[in-house]
């Protein structure tokens, strides 16, 4: 199973921008889909975006739609997460997985660090 390294995070004043990244611990990441999700204090885990293996199919959670931008670069078994406009609301640590719905992410142990994203003037 492919592991994850998430970097990018930091504190933001609201309507700036950050770039995630979540990079694969192996080769072979290219053969799954990524999802970012992220886990605010006192809130669930909550599906952020979603990208196909080959990076022509995304998805994204309404209140991240037109905002967030998702892509990856297959050599460098890298996902990428760009974030604009942001919002209090967007605090949390975001996550990647190689699955895409919470349900699935119920199952799922390879679990990165994350990376802490604070939204705040």
């Amino acid at each position: 199973q492919v592991q994850f390294a998430e970097s990018g995070g930091g504190l933001v004043q609201p309507g700036g921008s950050l770039r995630l990244s979540c990079t694969a611990s192996r080769a072979g990441s290219a053969n799954y889909p990524v999802g970012w999700f992220r886990l605010a204090p006192g809130k669930g885990r909550q599906a952020v975006s979603c990208i196909s293996p080959s990076g022509d199919g995304t998805t994204y959670a309404d209140s991240v739609k037109g905002r967030f931008t998702i892509s990856r670069d297959n050599v460098k078994s890298t996902v990428y997460l760009l974030m604009n406009d942001l919002k209090p609301d967007d605090t949390a640590v975001y996550y990647c997985a190689t699955v895409c719905t919470v349900v699935a992410a119920q199952g799922y142990d390879y679990w990165g660090q994350g990376t802490q994203v604070t939204v705040s003037s």
